[in-house]
Parts: C-alpha cells; structure tokens; sequence
C-alpha cells in the first residue's frame, strides 16, 4: 500500500512539472520570460544596401550636417500689408493679426563671416524690427542693408564674428531631375530639410512680382516649401546654394501641395553685391519689350525653327534704339549666350549694371547681325512706346466700310473709317472686328478691336490689299503687326491654311 501511494506520488510529481512546463511556453502569461530573452523582430534587414546606395543617403545626411547651421531664422516686426499673390504664395508665415502691425517668420542664408544674411525682400518688407536666430540657439537684432523689390532679394546683417558661410554654387549649371533640398523654418519649426528634385527651370509669368520691370525666372522643385521657408536654401547634394526660396503653388490655405519656386543663385549673387557695396541696385536695361518666339511666328519671318525673342517695341532713345535695333528684330544671344525666354534675357541683363556693353547677336531679314548695346540705368529710360517707322507710309483707302471675313482662320476685318483713324492715330491700316472662339485667329491673340497695320512686312492699306497678301501666304505663316486703341503694338505670326 505504502509502495503504492509512493508511485502515485512520484506520477503526481511529474505530471505537475510537465503542466508548469507548458505553462511557460505556452502564451498564458503565467511565467514571463526575462527581458534578456525577448526577441523582437528579425535578426537581419530584409534588404542589404550596396556601396551606391549607401553613398547616396550619406550625402543627403551630410548635406543637412554641413548647410544647416548656415541657415537662420528671421523673426520680423512689420506694418501691415496684404498678401497681392492670390494662389501663388509667398511662403512667409504670419503669426497674428494686430491692426497696426504683424509678426512674420522666413529664412535667411550666412554669405559672409561678419554676419551678412541675404534673404527675400518681401520677409523683411516694412520691418520696424528684425530679429535673427542662429542654429546655436544665439539671437541678434539685424540691420536691413538693403532691398531689391524688382527681384525679391534683401540683404540683412547681424553684428557678429566667424559666423558659418554658405558654398554659392553656380545656378547655370543645374539639370531638370537633379536632387536637391530645402533647407529653411516652415511653420515656426527651426531646421527642417527636406528633398526633391528640379521639377524645371526658367519658371516665369508666376505674377509674383507686379512691376513690369520684374524679373521672374524662377526653379521649380518638388522638395517640400512652406510659410517660414521664403529666404531659405535650396540646395545640392555637393552643399552648394543654387537657390533661394522663395514662393509656393498653393490653394487657400497657403501650404505646399506640389512646387515651390526658387531665385537662382547666379542672380542672388550679382544682386547681393551691389547690396552689400550701395545698399540699392543700379541696373541696366536695353530698352525693349519683348516676347517669345512660337511656331508660327517663327515660320512668318523665316526662322528654321522657333528660338530667339521678339523686339516687339523699342523705347524711343532707348539702349536698344540707339544701337540700331529695330522692333521686329529676334535676339538670338546676349555675349554668345542663347535665349529662347524673355525672362532669361531679363535675368542675364538683371546681372549688369548700367554702362556695361552686351553683344546681342539678332536675327533680320533672313540674316545674322550683331549689335553692341551700352546698357542705362531705368531711370534714364522713358516709358516704352512705339518707335514708329513711316518709311513705306501708303495712303489708305477712302474710308469705305468694306467687310470680309476669313473663315478658315477665323476672323473678320473692315476697312477704317475716319474716326477709327483718328481713335487709332493712324493713317492706314484694317480693323479686326470679329474673331471666332477656338480658332486659328483666337490662338494667336487676335481680338476685336485690334488694327492690322502690317502684314508680311508690307503697310495694309485696305481689306482688298490684305486678302491678296493672305492668299499669296496659303499653306505657310504670315506675319502681322497690330495695334491697340493705347498705341501699343505687336508681331504675332498667323498660320493660313491652304495648299
């Protein structure tokens, strides 16, 4: 009995340690293991970087290392103004609505040991008082030295010593698709970085600047910018400065939702010297309005292809007119460099100062000619107007109301009567007083109102005149020039089906 109980015994014993032996393998939480022994996840990266891959996040990382502290943030005291830009925003941050005045934050790049900061003109517009906060947690009240509403910049400066400065890298350089980052204080938040690529370049008609001498030829990038970034870096991945933000594509609430846009820094730098040495910019101007070549124009006046810019007025004792230019004429280069936008000519010439010479290399009448144009300062420059060249002056018509209509391009044209002479100033000429919607006429700017006063180069005298010069250029492009009630005129190229 006793040898029995003593079985049972030992049976029990076992059967209990093989129950507290699940007991703790098993999930029941009765027996926790140490900390020691809890594994986490698995014990290798799923995928193992190569050296390429490895190099390229390092360079993000030591991008952000190096350029940070060159980075500063600018807290400013201003009067009141609105915000002019509708959905293109300057990404300036507005922290409260005082009557009086208001309290923005942007961003600013160290370009000298001394504590020069260049910055957006439109972060410290009406300042009353600028404060500058520096990646080392020091804050120093700053001197505006100077502004250039015409290209957004400002330089500011600080009194300090050995500050960090900036690589001002070469804008000209850059390629669509290349990487880049932001680096500036969105939404109060010091020391952001983030990264993207050059969406383009040469972003122009943003309507960010209203002066009609502003210059606007923006880069486009997908890194992140928001209100606090204006003033800011965007930068490449050898650390270089090749611009400075400046505006967003945003809808109403003024945050990113795609693009951002940035000075180039090649302008930063011819701007923020003279700056620095004047405290304003003296620059030069050639003395022209102008516009872009398109296909059509482009085949009107003989052009293989569409490149250049049109001179479509002059300003009468001009640069321009002075050298000899003519409106109609097409700049091919400035000093041996192409354009092919207006706004990359206005940024090349933005960079010199009044009494440089720049060699423009045209196109006219089927030829090749270069002039030299000594640049003066915009003050010394009249309101642009026609520069009006009599010298095929025709009699016109007797003033009958003769009509016809083109209808495979798409407008209808009158011969003037004697008060549209008078309201026009003109002696000669047709009036456009019909256009289709959608058609060829449409595309081209062509309106009701316009007076043709030229067509292939020739003076229109009159609805008869006109329709054998149109039928004469069926199957190819024609070239007009116009005039509006104001005075203003324009070449435009016209295409005429046929053939």
């Amino acid at each position: 009995m006793l040898k029995l109980k003593s079985i049972i015994g030992a049976t029990a014993l076992v059967v209990l340690g093989i129950f507290m032996g699940a007991l703790l393998v098993s999930g029941f939480g009765v027996v926790r293991p140490s900390f020691a022994d809890v594994n986490l996840g698995t014990k290798t990266a799923p995928v193992t970087l190569d050296a390429n891959a490895s190099s390229f996040s390092k360079a993000f990382i030591e991008v952000a290392e190096k350029v940070t502290p060159q980075i500063v943030q600018i807290v400013v005291i201003s009067k009141r103004s609105d915000n002019p830009h509708g959905n293109l925003r300057i990404p300036f941050d507005l922290f409260n609505k005082f009557p009086k005045e208001q309290k923005g934050s942007g961003s600013g790049i160290i370009i000298s040991p001394d504590g020069y900061i260049v910055t957006n003109n439109h972060v410290v517009k009406n300042a009353t008082k600028v404060t500058v906060g520096l990646s080392d947690k020091r804050t120093f009240t700053a001197k505006v030295i100077g502004t250039d509403p015409l290209t957004d910049l400002a330089v500011i400066k600080i009194n300090a010593k050995k500050l960090t400065t900036a690589f001002l890298g070469n804008s000209d350089e850059i390629k669509v698709g290349q990487w880049v980052m932001a680096i500036g204080n969105p939404l109060s938040l010091t020391s952001t970085v983030t990264a993207g690529i050059i969406s383009a370049i040469g972003r122009g008609q943003l309507g960010l600047i209203k002066d009609r001498y502003g210059i606007e030829n923006y880069i486009q990038t997908d890194a992140v910018i928001n209100p606090g970034n204006s003033g800011g870096a965007l930068v490449d991945l050898s650390g270089a400065v090749i611009g400075i933000n400046t505006a967003i594509a945003a809808s109403g609430g003024g945050t990113y939702i795609g693009y951002g846009f940035a000075i180039p820094i090649n302008l930063v730098k011819a701007v923020t010297k003279e700056l620095i040495a004047k405290g304003k910019v003296t620059r030069g101007y050639i003395g022209v309005e102008i516009s872009e070549v398109d296909d059509a124009l482009a085949k009107s006046i003989g052009l293989k292809k569409p490149q250049g810019i049109l001179i479509q007025n002059l300003v009468k004792g001009g640069s321009a007119a002075t050298a000899g230019i003519k409106a109609g004429d097409v700049i091919l280069k400035v000093d041996n460099k192409f354009v092919n936008r207006p706004n990359e000519l206005q940024t090349y010439i933005a960079t010199k100062t009044a009494g440089t010479k720049v060699k423009l290399t045209l196109f006219r009448d089927g030829k090749t000619i270069t002039k030299t144009v000594k640049l003066k300062a915009r003050n010394d420059q009249p309101e642009i107007k026609t520069v009006k060249d009599d010298s095929n002056s025709d009699e016109s018509s007797d003033g009958s109301t003769t009509e016809l209509s083109f209808d495979e391009i798409g407008f209808t044209v009158q011969n003037l009567s004697r008060k549209d002479k008078d309201t026009f100033n003109v002696d000669a000429g047709i009036l456009i007083t019909d256009v289709k919607p959608y058609s060829i006429a449409s595309d081209q700017n062509l309106s009701r109102g316009l007076v043709i006063i030229e067509a292939d180069k020739k003076k229109v005298k009159n609805v008869k005149q006109f329709q054998k010069i149109v039928e004469s250029k069926k199957g190819s492009a024609l070239l007009l020039k116009v005039e509006d009630q104001k005075g203003g005129t324009r070449f435009l190229g016209l295409f005429v089906p046929g053939k």
